[in-house]
This record gives structure tokens, sequence and C-alpha cells, in this order.
């Protein structure tokens, strides 16, 4: 876009407490999504509006939303309180984030405006208290307002008038369908409403007809991931399974890859497979998934953004595998069955500084891997994705490459070849590590981490309330240890690190406490990945 057609926030009308809280923010223009939708929103059109993920799309519909909510507080007659905003959302972790965005803009004008979040089935009679008071504007996933919908703790028939559907296209492959049509028949016959999306398909379609009346569609003409200038991909290819333990451990215990870094695995118990085959050499890792408590999972998230822990294992086959039609929801492959079923982290969750991606097992679906990808590079920040293949997933990979090269764009996943040769010497430690790793010791792992998770959830609660700063000491990748672990795996002598490597790369060491130091050096390091020296021909596109 050009200059002279910018928009900047202070020429869209916005009240000059949000402008404060947009500037202690440090955004300084708004981004592409932010300057189509806002103007249109204030104008109290309809939005059908499709961005790609990390693009500012909760800023896009939460400022005009608050505009409207003070114009009609300081200029309007005087009106009763009321539940007058209603943020739609399909995970109780993007519900938490959307609640935060909110207050955050809402800094100076916290009187005024109030937002609750009702995602949490656990919290219902707070809730209850809190629906009471009647905040401005209310978060939650459909299922958890239908419900106070229902309880009559909440009424919108009479106050409603804005209505935010965000990653509108999960809202039916998590299930939501008949909840929102229900919720629907709760609502006033007008108000004005928003769609926001990473991408349109056929639910889209059908959302729109439901919610939307003679709707401004924005579909930006830009592609769904950063360019290449902004966002690296590679392919590696890996013989076998073993190769790709091996050469995750050579990433990671070498330092070859820098900063913080998602691995993405497909099912659970591939999750704490890979934790513990890590524990194995000393290099600590986090497991995000759906059977752990709300308060855990956003916890990891919080103090994974705050640079607590380098790596996070997530998995997000529940997030974008849809169930089959007449099945229910959480029930999906036998390591997955026992999720909250309103869980996810590839989707929408604002992950902070990430400056790798690594799709340690392929994505099962094209989309998957946009949404894997888009955790990184995010807000002009550089990034890096490299995903692991076997031989027998060619194929797969080449339907992820045509939705890529689909954008118009030269073939994205560039071809690394990691000289494995190089790093035969530590075969024998990954055999004997993967030996440690038994069914037996991740069931065990699970069951640990839940009972743990659970008591510093539930009994430690009030405490945390008490003794906020306890709460930040709290850790998430502490061992677990159900597996045998040896010390002596957790060093590497010098005479195994490869030559083309010795003086380039230091073993893994312990952490840094201070979340500051981190940042800092996230920013100076342009290319996360720090890999084995070529020889001969240098990797060229396929």
């Amino acid at each position: 876009m050009e200059d002279r057609e910018a928009l900047g926030f202070e020429h869209m009308g916005l009240d000059p407490r949000l402008l404060q809280a947009v500037t202690d923010l440090g955004w300084s223009r708004p981004t592409l999504i932010q300057e189509k939708a806002i103007p249109l929103a204030l104008e109290g059109k309809d939005l059908l509006a499709r961005a790609r993920t990390g693009s500012g799309k909760t800023a896009a519909y939460a400022l005009p939303m608050l505009q409207l909510l003070l114009c009609r507080k300081t200029t309007g007659p005087v009106a009763e309180q009321a539940v007058r905003g209603l943020v739609l959302v399909p995970t109780k972790e993007l519900a938490r984030q959307a609640q935060s965005m909110i207050q955050q803009l809402t800094a100076y004008c916290a009187r005024d405006v109030r937002v609750a979040n009702v995602s949490a089935a656990e919290d219902s009679a707070s809730q209850r208290a809190v629906l009471m008071e009647k905040p401005d504007v209310v978060v939650g996933t459909p299922s958890r307002i239908l419900s106070h919908l229902q309880q009559n703790h909440l009424k919108l028939s009479d106050s409603l008038e804005l209505l935010v559907v965000d990653e509108a296209d999960l809202l039916f492959s998590f299930g939501f369908e008949e909840a929102l049509k229900s919720l629907l028949c709760h609502l006033p016959r007008i108000y004005q409403a928003f769609l926001m999306s990473a991408t349109f398909n056929e639910d889209i379609e059908a959302l729109k007809e439901l919610v939307l009346h003679n709707p401004v569609t924005l579909k930006l003409q830009e592609s769904q991931l950063p360019g290449p200038e902004q966002l690296q991909q590679f392919q590696v290819v890996c013989e076998t399974e073993e190769d790709k333990f091996l050469l995750l451990y050579a990433l990671l215990k070498l330092s070859l890859i820098r900063g913080k870094t998602l691995l993405f695995v497909n099912t659970l118990e591939r999750s704490y497979r890979l934790r513990l085959f890590l524990e194995q050499f000393s290099i600590p890792t986090c497991v995000l998934n759906g059977e752990l408590p709300l308060r855990s999972r956003c916890h990891i998230i919080s103090q994974f953004n705050q640079g607590f822990y380098d790596c996070v294992i997530a998995t997000d086959t529940e997030v974008l595998g849809p169930p089959a039609k007449g099945k229910q929801r959480g029930r999906g492959s036998k390591g997955n069955k026992a999720s909250d079923p309103e869980a996810g982290v590839a989707r929408g969750i604002d992950f902070h500084h990430v400056s790798a991606v690594l799709n340690f097992d392929l994505p099962s679906t094209p989309e998957a891997y946009i949404h894997r990808a888009g955790r990184t590079a995010r807000a002009n920040n550089p990034g890096i994705v490299l995903t692991f293949v076997l031989p027998t997933e060619q194929s797969h990979l080449g339907k992820i490459e045509e939705l890529l090269s689909g954008e118009g764009e030269a073939p994205s996943l560039l071809p690394y070849h990691f000289q494995m040769e190089e790093i035969e010497s530590f075969r024998y430690r990954c055999r004997d590590a993967m030996r440690s790793v038994t069914k037996q010791a991740i069931r065990e792992a699970r069951l640990k981490e839940i009972k743990e998770e659970l008591l510093h959830s539930e009994k430690l609660k009030t405490y945390f309330e008490d003794n906020p700063r306890d709460l930040q000491l709290l850790r998430h990748d502490l061992p677990l240890h159900p597996a045998v672990v040896k010390p002596h795996l957790g060093n590497v002598p010098e005479y195994l690190v490869p030559a083309a490597l010795r003086g380039l790369v230091q073993p893994h060491k312990k952490r840094r406490k201070q979340a500051s130091c981190r940042k800092a050096k996230a920013k100076k390091t342009q290319n996360p990945l720090h890999s084995f020296k070529h020889r001969g021909k240098k990797p060229k596109p396929s």
C-alpha cells in the first residue's frame, strides 16, 4: 500500500484514551486489516474480514467496539448498564487472549468499559456474580455463552449492539454449530456484527448467512504467510523415524536453533515421547495440550512469552482436524481422547518472539501447516519454519507446497541438506534414550503432570491470587523422570562435536532467567537457525 493512502490511528476519530493505550502498546501504525476494517466498523457496517494470522485482527474489532461503547456513554443519553458487546471465540485460550487485549486497550478507561471472560466452565458460580454486574463486553466460547443465556445469568435480547465472531472458520469444526444457532435466538433482531477469520470456506459462508446483514467483505490481497525476506521455510528429508530424533537432538543440544522454539507433533502421546526423550539429555521443555487445566495452559503461554522457557511442544490435531459428522467432539485418535474439546494452541494464540517453528511431525493438512507457521515471523519479526519429512510423506508435502505456491509466489519450502554423517557419533546416544522412553513411561508422565497441574491450578489458586510473585516462579518444564535418566547423556564431550561446528556452537547450557536478556538477544539474531556448513552446492529451490 502506498504511504499517501495510509491512515494512522490518530486519523480514525478514536477516543484519546484509546489512542494513549495504542501508543503504550507501541503500535506506531495500523496493520492492513486495522486500517481497512476500523473506519468501516465505525460507520456501523457489518464486516466479513479475512486476514492472515498475526495481522492484528483482535485490535481491528476491539478498537471500534470500544469506541462505540465510549461514544454511547459520553455523548448519548444516560442508559442502563447492560452487556452491549459479545465476542465469540472457539477456544478458552483465545478467550483469555481477547480479554487481555481488550483490557490493555481500556487501560485509560477501565471504569467506563468493563470486560468479562466466561469461557471457563469450572468458574460458573463466580461468572454468575460477574454477569450480575452487567459488564459492557462479554467474551466466551459459544457453549459457555449459551449455557449462561439458558440459565438466565445473561440477557442480550434487549441490549446487545455489537457481535464479534473471531476465528470464525473454526467454530463449526469445534462442534459449535448447534450451540451457535441456539445462541442467535437469544439476540436482538438488529445488531452490528463482525466475522474475523484467517481463511474463507463453506463454514464461513454458512455463518455469513446466519449472522451478517449486507456485510462489507474484506479479502485483503496478501499471502497467508509473510514473504521469504521475513519468514524462511525449509524441509529436511529424514530417511527414518530415528533420524528425526537424532537431528532434533543435534539441533537443540548443540544450540543450532537459537531463540524460542515451538515443536509441533500430531498427537499427545508423541508430545510426551518427545519431552521424555529430550529430558534424557537435560533439555527442558513444556508440553502444551488440552489435557492440562485451563489455568495451567494459559500460565505456560504467559511464561513462554515472558522468556521463562525456550522450547514448548504443542499438538494441533484437535484444533485443525474436524471430527467426523455425528461423532463426539474430543474423541479423536487414541493419543488425544482425554483432551479439553475447547482447547487449542496452533490457531490464534499470540506466542511472542518465536524464532523458529519446528514441525517434528508433518502437519495433517496444508491448512495446518499455514497455522503452525503463523506462530513465528509475527509483527515484522523474522522467523524460520523447519519441517521434518519422511520419504513416504513426500506426496503430502507436495500438497503443502502447492498451497503455498498457489499464492502466486515461488516455491517456499526450500530443501535443507544436513550432513547426517557429521552427527553419526551421537546416534548411539539417541538409540539409548529412545529405548528408555517406553509406553509405560509415557503413561506415567502424563498422569503425573496432570496431577501436579491440577494441584497448582485448583488448591493453590487462592494462594497465588494473594502471592502473584510466587506464581511467576512456578515452572512447567521440570523433569518428569518416569523414564530412567542417565546423567552422562546431559553432557556433550568435545570430541563428539562435529569438526565443522567446533568453535561455532556450544553444548546446551542452562537457560538464563532474565526475560529481558532473552528478548534483546532474540532481536539481534536475524537468522535463528545456525546449521552445518555446506560442502559443495548450496541448497536450491525445489
